[in-house]
């Protein structure tokens, strides 16, 4: 008689429960945690949607870039100016907010594409001397160009409406929870976040991503093969640009006032970091280092009183901003020489179940 082992069902991956219980808890949280806490999270994801579109430009492409402040600041400035209403003295389209959070993406992607032809021809650090220049730029437009941009005070970010809802401090009962500006703010958030990761992998795993990594691996092989290099070069820095404009409008909700001394070269480095601790080449490693980088400061002021050597801001000792930028660059270092496709490339390592045979043949055989 022969015996057959039955095919046994398609299997779950851990992965896939993970993956949901992580989500069910990122939807609750803001039932439960203060403003704080809601406010560092939403600063995580704009940074994790800013470092997913420089790992496209830079991990995945090969192309350094020390502007990607200047394009968050187009994003978050182009917004103020399509939303606001001119009340406050300052310039104005009065538009929608959820039109003017569009108009401000594309405005990123289109100061992207005006750069694009230079980032088409240059790579390695001749691009990113390029690029250097645009925070100088950018700076100096901010600080002087008052009636668009307030100067050195910076402006107010008008709130954005949208499906009837206010995403401002006005108060929201939910489940006899209120929510105010950070609460509603939270799931919007979670929403661009999400989309920008599911974008991004979609584009690494086609033909477009299989292109920008050939182009990283050796330019002129992509050539001799029909990839058009310089045309996927230009694309790839316009997308990352539209990606640092989205990251530029989360962040100026967040913040409520957009201040030009934070677009500076300081948070182009702290961009670069971001992808060199996470992982080059890799979304989910973008996303860690922009959750790792943007929170480090936040959690060191917060509990700057129990930590040794960190000290508020103007009580002497080392600030915890400037603690926080020795520390994940401390980071990078351990990175470069001991772990070096970061956070992403630890996480591959993780000892996998061994998996059971799906099916078998009949053996033959006969008792």
């Amino acid at each position: 008689m022969s015996e057959t082992l039955a095919r046994p069902g398609p299997r779950v991956r851990p992965a896939v429960y993970g993956g949901a219980a992580a989500g069910l808890v990122l939807l609750a949280l803001p039932f439960y945690l203060d403003r704080f806490w809601l406010q560092a999270g939403l600063f995580a994801m704009a940074a994790a949607l800013g470092a997913i579109g420089i790992n496209l430009l830079t991990g995945a492409t090969g192309q350094l870039s020390m502007g990607h402040a200047f394009f968050l600041a187009v994003g978050a400035y182009g917004y103020c100016a399509f939303a606001g209403n001119g009340a406050d003295g300052l310039a104005g389209l009065g538009l929608p907010g959820w039109l003017a959070a569009v108009l401000a993406v594309a405005l990123a992607g289109l100061a992207g594409g005006v750069f694009s032809p230079i980032a088409g021809r240059l790579h390695g650090a001749y691009l990113g001397i390029a690029t250097l220049a645009l925070i100088f730029i950018g700076q100096h437009v901010l600080f002087n160009a008052h009636d668009l941009t307030g100067g050195y005070n910076g402006r107010a970010v008008p709130p954005l409406s949208l499906f009837g809802l206010t995403f401002d401090d006005s108060e929201l009962l939910v489940a006899q929870v209120p929510f105010g500006a950070v609460e509603k703010l939270w799931y919007l958030g979670l929403a661009l976040l999400l989309g920008g990761v599911l974008f991004a992998r979609g584009v690494l795993r086609g033909r477009p991503g299989r292109a920008m990594n050939a182009i990283r691996d050796h330019r002129i092989a992509a050539g001799v093969m029909g990839i058009p290099v310089a045309r996927h070069r230009a694309a790839v820095f316009v997308l990352s640009s539209m990606y640092a404009g989205l990251a530029g409008v989360l962040l100026a909700l967040v913040f409520q006032r957009t201040v030009p001394e934070y677009f500076g070269m300081a948070l182009s480095l702290e961009y670069l970091a971001m992808i060199v601790i996470g992982g080059l080449g890799s979304v989910a490693g973008a996303v860690a280092g922009g959750v790792f980088v943007s929170l480090l400061p936040q959690l060191l002021t917060r509990y700057s009183d129990a930590l040794p050597l960190v000290s508020a801001p103007g009580t002497g000792g080392i600030a915890p901003g400037e603690a926080a930028r020795y520390l994940y660059g401390a980071a990078v270092v351990a990175v470069v020489l001991f772990l070096p496709g970061g956070l992403a490339r630890l996480a591959a390592r993780t000892p996998r179940a061994p998996q059971t045979p799906t099916s078998t043949e009949p053996s033959g055989e006969t008792r």
